[in-house]
């Protein structure tokens, strides 16, 4: 385990353990909103662990009861905020790595987003999940990019419009987070998520989760030509000829320790 890192004014605490980073947020008494310099933390741990080639994958997590409660209303509005939120989401989806949300607490606003956009998310059914911002005359502008390809127009226009708080069971069910489970199993099913991560190819990885973000948008011919290509260009990569080879003679592949 590598040595957790932390500051005097540190909203986040993050380390590595067996190929995964763990970044946590731990601004309990702010309830882990997303101001400034929440976000300029957890880019540099995102930065940090995609740069790493010791990491394999990456695990968002929280301290106290809150996840996330969105943006940080008590600061100044601004352009800088929307474009230090717009690039840590975009940092998460085009991470090369697997980014798995372990959600152990409330998610309200920008903390729904921040969990849409995690390549897994597993909540505990204790959580509670909110789009609140038409209550304080706002709207969930940002994040309808990360939510609203996950949710059937009919489930969106509810849930923006009424602006109340609904289970993490309800979340999964709209598609914004992968599951929900009895807090005393979270772990368990985090654990189980990365055991099977840490078999894949580092590399297919990273293009597997590419597929599922650009194919659905690709034209069918489009799509068949490019993902023709894409298959033999991974097939004859130096990864995927190490697995094909570690296949046929019945061996592990050499990034499984």
């Amino acid at each position: 385990m590598s040595e957790t890192t932390k500051s005097e004014a540190a909203k986040i605490v993050s380390q590595v353990e067996d190929r995964v980073m763990t970044i946590t947020l731990v601004d309990e008494v702010g309830r882990n909103v997303l101001g400034m310099e929440m976000m300029q933390q957890l880019s540099g741990a995102l930065a940090a662990a995609t740069s790493d080639p010791a990491v394999h994958a990456i695990v968002v997590t929280n301290r106290g009861k809150v996840f996330c409660a969105g943006a940080d209303l008590k600061a100044t509005p601004g352009v800088d905020a929307t474009s230090r939120f717009v690039a840590l989401l975009q940092a998460i989806q085009h991470c090369p790595k697997p980014v798995v949300g372990r959600i152990a607490g409330h998610a309200v606003g920008g903390g729904v987003g921040l969990a849409a956009a995690f390549d897994i998310s597993i909540a505990s059914r204790e959580a509670g999940f909110g789009f609140s911002e038409v209550r304080l005359g706002l709207v969930p502008a940002v994040i309808s990019v990360t939510c609203l390809p996950k949710m059937r127009p009919a489930d969106a226009m509810e849930v923006f419009l009424r602006g109340d708080r609904f289970p993490a069971s309800r979340a999964a069910e709209l598609g914004l987070i992968t599951r929900a489970v009895a807090a005393e199993d979270l772990d368990g099913e985090i654990a189980a998520v990365l055991a099977d991560l840490r078999l894949g190819g580092p590399k297919a990885l990273g293009v597997a989760k590419h597929l599922v973000r650009s194919v659905p948008a690709m034209p069918e011919d489009q799509a068949y030509v490019q993902m023709a290509k894409l298959s033999a260009e991974i097939f004859g990569s130096e990864e995927g000829q190490a697995g094909a080879t570690a296949f046929a003679n019945r061996k592990p592949p050499p990034w499984v320790t």
